[in-house]
């Protein structure tokens, strides 16, 4: 977990949270003109805390440092910085931060802080593979692990992210024989494990060419390749064929890309793909806190970089748009585990990455410096989304619904 937040920003402060971590040096009168209305506004607003801000022109220092506080050192490397900051805010200051115009020694505590609101969560799929295998465990699960209260801490292989397909499926009541749908295929980790530990048949669907490459050839090393087919296809095209022919649906962290006008549809369209009795859905997302949650969502560092047009739901918005179709049976927030996840997925990205494994992807990863924004751009987010799950900025629901009139799971 994130430590005890050490920056808070006074009520009056005229600039945004990430905006008044923002700092630094003069060349031109603009941004001699940003530097002096941010220090100034710092000046005032840093209400709990200690900051220290180097640039060109010295080192200053805003607020108080006291036990249990984190200590947050930013350096200005480049006087566009100010610019960036005072006309982007939060997203000038990520940008600030990618291309290497400031340096932060402690990445995490810069995130760590009260104010430091509207953060999304993770991802653009359609990348290179090579890149998701750096981080992610043999699973290639995109999502949170789930760690018990036994557990002191996560190393190499991540393979307790395991438990969260098994956690998943179970709660799906897979038997042997079930045919499941999947909305999102990712690298094909759970439709594998529904196929090889549960006997089911699995259609699973992606929009991702990368991701139905790499599925494939997994499932195919698995020898489940008459288990499992992978489907290029969009949702809301699913066939009529389809209809009530599956036992169970399940997607995980696929709906923030689905937007709040389609909750309604996307609930329609799995419900004609469920069988009308002893049918269950289970769907896992990120979400806002109902606090939090609109419709609409302004961009910022993880709509512009990590996933555009995406669009985080709250429990609450998927439970309406599903409640002409099931009975909503059982309610997880699984946020407590992603600081942790995240965390990990960091330490595997610096150790594994290099600019060989990417740039046969990327073109324009050849040289170093747009290699090192890239790595950066990841290294960021990685903090940036495991602030927000500290803090409760954002959440992770899973939700498991079945048909009206089908019985709920009792004890024996």
């Amino acid at each position: 977990m994130a430590s005890k937040s050490c920056i808070q920003f006074s009520s009056e402060s005229a600039i945004s949270p990430l905006g008044a971590l923002a700092l630094f040096s003069p060349r031109s009168w603009l941004a001699s003109f940003a530097r002096q209305s941010i220090l100034s506004t710092l000046s005032s607003s840093i209400a709990v805390g200690y900051l220290v801000v180097d640039d060109a022109e010295g080192s200053h220092t805003y607020g108080t440092l006291k036990k249990g506080c984190n200590y947050v050192h930013i350096k200005v490397k480049c006087d566009n910085f100010w610019l960036r900051l005072i006309l982007s805010g939060d997203l000038g200051f990520s940008e600030a931060y990618m291309i290497g115009e400031i340096e932060l020694p402690d990445l995490r505590a810069a995130m760590n802080t009260k104010s430091n609101a509207r953060l999304n969560v993770i991802a653009s799929y359609d990348q290179s593979n090579e890149l998701f295998k750096a981080f992610l465990s043999s699973e290639m699960m995109y999502s949170c692990a789930l760690w018990d209260e036994s557990e002191g801490g996560v190393r190499g292989d991540l393979e307790i992210s395991g438990e969260k397909l098994h956690h998943v499926l179970r709660q799906a009541r897979l038997k042997p024989g079930y045919r499941v749908l999947e909305f999102g295929s990712g690298w094909g980790g759970l439709a594998i494990e529904a196929a090889s530990t549960f006997g089911c048949t699995v259609d699973t669907l992606t929009l991702s060419i990368e991701q139905k490459t790499l599925a494939e050839e997994r499932i195919a090393a698995a020898g489940l390749s008459d288990k499992i087919r992978v489907h290029l296809l969009d949702y809301r095209d699913i066939p009529s064929e389809w209809e009530n022919a599956f036992d169970a649906f399940v997607s995980v962290e696929m709906l923030e890309h689905v937007g709040s006008k389609h909750y309604s549809n996307y609930f329609r369209l799995v419900s004609f793909a469920l069988k009308p009795h002893n049918a269950t859905a289970v769907v896992s997302a990120s979400t806002f806190p109902e606090s939090r949650y609109s419709s609409y969502q302004a961009e910022d560092f993880m709509r512009k970089y990590m996933w555009p047009n995406s669009c985080l739901p709250s429990a609450s918005a998927l439970i309406q748009a599903a409640s002409p179709h099931f009975n909503l049976e059982r309610v997880e927030n699984h946020a407590a585990h992603y600081p942790r996840t995240l965390r990990e997925w960091g330490r595997r990205l610096e150790k594994n990455l290099t600019q060989e494994m990417v740039a046969k992807d990327y073109a324009g990863l050849n040289d170093k410096q747009s290699y090192e924004a890239f790595k950066r751009k990841w290294m960021y987010l990685f903090a940036y989304a495991g602030a927000g799950f500290a803090k409760g900025y954002i959440t992770c629901h899973m939700l498991t619904f079945i048909r009206e009139n089908d019985a709920p799971e009792i004890c024996d």
